[in-house]
């Protein structure tokens, strides 16, 4: 049997290794940290916006596990908060069991505390990924899904320094980037200033730190939006996060927490001081990252130029998912880049021609048009989600942006797309 190798198990990597596995290949995933889902277990939002469209558009391709977990373990479901609409916040600490759990049963091969650090290769192929204890991993295609945050250096280059995040760089060593170690240059995204990289959006406080009012309300409600002082307001702080479908006001005015198992803090990063000058939040304390009231990881900085396809350019067995693939972001976005990386990997390797989603449903010009964009002038200031800022407007603008699942089932159908990722290649 033909052996698919995904470095990274995060949203993207999982994903990938579902749809190679469905597609009947042996499948590793290589993680260099103890834990799969990476930013997701930090993260907890699915189903904003036009991120419902996205989730049934995969479902209806085939690609239905992971959105199955999410929606199980969701503890509010359809919830509204400035901004998005319909969103479902899934349990953080429930999560990566299990998606743990699907992938042994799948009976996908799992190498946690696994740090890739270099290739083998032959011409324009990867033979193998060669890890940081010197054993060397081998097989026929290949997907990086190593997102694009770490090292400590690079958050202190670019950040504010080592915020002390999930992803644990001292502890578990850096993110080395494959697609660069094949001979290729990466790509970094900007931000407005022409700075480098983007702060990660969002960070987590333990919920038993706030008061009895505030998580009595989290808890029923999913969102708490308590107004801050005046004097403590910061609009500039709206430019230099990556998730730009939150540069809205109601996030400068307001601390604004959502349920996702702690209380997820939609800032960048906020001064303890100045957040304990808020009703409710007088004993407040960060669980993500710790030093959260300082920064918060840098993303953005390790970009592989793909084609549409997924595939790595120049390169002719590696192909490439989730942040690794463009300015995503956002869960979805990398369990939907994910599955066609994985599915087009056993393709490769068996020959055929790869699958490439049309630009008449949303999971395909998406794809599409963060490649296009990219290579536009300032195109790396730009981010592509499917829960707000530019890429929902052209959503809506094109009519992607449906919401009515009998009209997205005929649409998929009539593409002879239904269930795709379900059949079986090799």
């Amino acid at each position: 049997m033909s052996k698919v190798v995904i470095i990274g198990g995060g949203w993207a990597g999982v994903a990938a290794a579902i749809s190679a596995k469905k597609a009947g290949a042996e499948v590793t995933i290589i993680e260099r940290t103890d834990m799969l889902l990476g930013l997701g277990n930090v993260g907890g939002i699915m189903r904003n916006n036009g991120r419902y469209t996205a989730a049934e558009e995969n479902i209806l391709l085939g690609n239905r596990e992971l959105f199955e977990i999410t929606d199980r373990v969701s503890t509010h479901k359809k919830l509204d908060f400035p901004g998005h609409k319909h969103a479902n916040l899934y349990d953080v600490s429930k999560v990566e069991p299990e998606v743990k759990k699907l992938l042994k049963e799948m009976d996908i091969e799992i190498k946690l505390r696994s740090r890739a650090i270099n290739v083998e290769m032959n011409e324009n192929k990867i033979t193998g990924i060669i890890l940081q204890n010197d054993e060397t991993i081998y097989g026929n295609a290949f997907i990086e899904t190593t997102g694009s945050a770490g090292g400590m250096g690079n958050c202190s280059k670019y950040g504010n320094g080592c915020a002390m995040c999930i992803l644990r760089c001292p502890t578990f060593g850096p993110r080395v980037s494959i697609s660069a170690k094949t001979g290729n240059e990466d790509q970094m995204g900007e931000r407005n200033d022409g700075t480098c990289g983007a702060f990660s959006g969002s960070c987590k406080l333990n919920k038993e730190s706030l008061s009895d009012e505030v998580r009595k309300e989290l808890d029923e409600k999913g969102v708490v939006v308590l107004p801050i002082n005046e004097d403590d307001i910061n609009m500039n702080k709206l430019d230099i996060k990556v998730c730009q479908q939150y540069a809205l006001k109601e996030y400068a005015q307001n601390v604004i927490l959502l349920d996702t198992g702690h209380a997820k803090l939609m800032t960048p990063y906020y001064p303890l001081d100045k957040l304990r000058k808020i009703k409710g939040l007088e004993n407040a304390r960060y669980e993500d990252p710790y030093s959260g009231g300082m920064g918060n990881s840098i993303r953005y900085l390790s970009i592989a130029k793909r084609d549409n396809f997924m595939r790595v350019l120049n390169v002719d067995n590696l192909l490439c998912a989730g942040e690794k693939a463009g300015l995503f972001v956002g869960h979805t976005e990398a369990i939907s880049t994910g599955a066609l990386a994985g599915h087009n990997s056993v393709r490769l390797i068996c020959g055929l021609p790869l699958l490439k989603l049309p630009t008449n449903i949303a999971l395909g010009d998406i794809i599409s048009y963060e490649n296009h964009m990219r290579n536009s002038v300032n195109g790396l200031r730009k981010r592509y989600t499917f829960a707000g800022s530019i890429y929902l407007e052209r959503m809506k603008m094109l009519g992607l942006y449906i919401l009515n699942k009998d009209m997205l089932k005929n649409k998929i159908e009539k593409l002879g797309l239904l269930n795709i990722y379900d059949e079986k290649i090799m």
